[in-house]
């Protein structure tokens, strides 16, 4: 069982950056990584990146060249770095385990609360 507490969201203007923490305590046997979803309203959710335990990334081509994901496994923390957002980055982001496969990435375990993002003039 995987406890996930997102923090870090709030209110940005386009263009502005924030980062988000996931902090996780206990682990998953299946899984081989993290990953970051989004939700926006009326909105199906979509990963935004995942973060391997080898340390190997990859992003949703939306994000790509703007976000960065990383981890701190001293402190079992996984980060996203969001930049130069968009208005179309509004959405609620939550952490989870996952596994990725060549085939495409599961996630694994109960969802957090999330943490949401708003991007707006």
């Amino acid at each position: 069982q995987v406890r996930l507490r997102e923090s870090g969201g709030g209110l940005v203007q386009p263009g502005g950056s924030l980062r988000l923490s996931c902090a996780a305590s206990g682990s998953i046997f299946s899984a081989n990584g993290m990953g970051w979803y989004r939700q926006a309203p009326g909105k199906q959710r979509e990963l935004v990146a995942t973060i391997t335990h080898a340390g190997s990334t990859n992003y949703a081509d939306s994000v790509k060249g703007r976000f960065a994901i990383s981890r701190d496994n001293a402190k079992n923390t996984v980060y996203l770095q969001m930049n130069s957002l968009k208005p179309e980055d509004t959405a609620a982001y939550y952490c989870i385990a996952v596994l990725v496969q060549t085939i495409g990435v599961v996630p694994l375990g109960s969802w957090g609360q999330g943490t949401q993002v708003t991007v707006s003039s």
